[in-house]
């Protein structure tokens, strides 16, 4: 791994953040999403959406700013940018389930070469609970999917098909991760950027799903 790449989360939330469109209100998820906002700098263009009740996340405060009662549904410290929106969590639910929310990023444990995606739970392990990605996968517009290539015992997370519980089957419309960027198109998926220096023959030696390439 080059330097570029040695802290693989880190630069996957900083490819990642290329998605993002100006005027997007962007959920992000626990995990590699969380990293994103330091890697938006002054882009105060994209509104990002916490479903714990926040429109308008700003970045991480330091020590001397936490507020502890603005926290992001990961229970994470946030700021709020001027213009910044409250409401309760059933309004913050009702933007995503009536599809008032531009793009999804979540971390996931397995996605299908079909988009279909796994992040909620791992069998025999204890179950925390599912949390909104079950909501959000299927209201939002878009679907961004952030993880690394494989299991930290190296097993590939792109599988032809899923072996852990699903959380929406084909909701995946791009999926990010430290060497390649894929996307879904017409059902299929499609390695569109190579990343960090990776070759081919490194996307290939991790992923289990069937894909073709079109790099641009």
């Amino acid at each position: 791994m080059s330097a570029e790449t040695a802290d693989p989360k880190a630069f996957i939330a900083a490819r990642t953040a290329r998605e993002l469109r100006a005027g997007e209100v962007v959920n992000l998820g626990v995990g590699i999403p969380n990293l994103i906002p330091g890697f938006l700098g002054a882009r105060t263009e994209i509104f990002l959406h916490t479903e714990n009740g926040l429109l308008g996340v700003g970045p991480r405060p330091s020590e001397t700013e936490r507020d502890p009662d603005l926290v992001d549904a990961a229970k994470q410290p946030v700021t709020a940018l001027p213009g910044a929106s409250y409401f309760d969590s059933a309004s913050s639910f009702a933007m995503i389930r009536g599809g008032h929310v531009d793009v999804a990023v979540l971390g996931a444990l397995q996605v299908s070469e079909r988009g279909d995606i796994a992040n909620w739970a791992i069998p025999g392990k204890d179950v925390l609970g599912v949390g909104g990605a079950m909501d959000l996968v299927v209201g939002a517009g878009r679907v961004v999917v952030t993880m690394t290539s494989t299991t930290p015992k190296g097993e590939p997370k792109l599988l032809r098909e899923c072996t852990f519980p699903i959380t929406a089957r084909g909701a995946a419309d791009v999926v990010v991760t430290e060497l390649a960027v894929f996307r879904l198109l017409e059902g299929s998926l499609v390695l569109s950027e190579l990343l960090g220096g990776a070759t081919l023959e490194d996307v290939e030696r991790v992923t289990e799903a069937r894909y073709s390439v079109a790099l641009a």
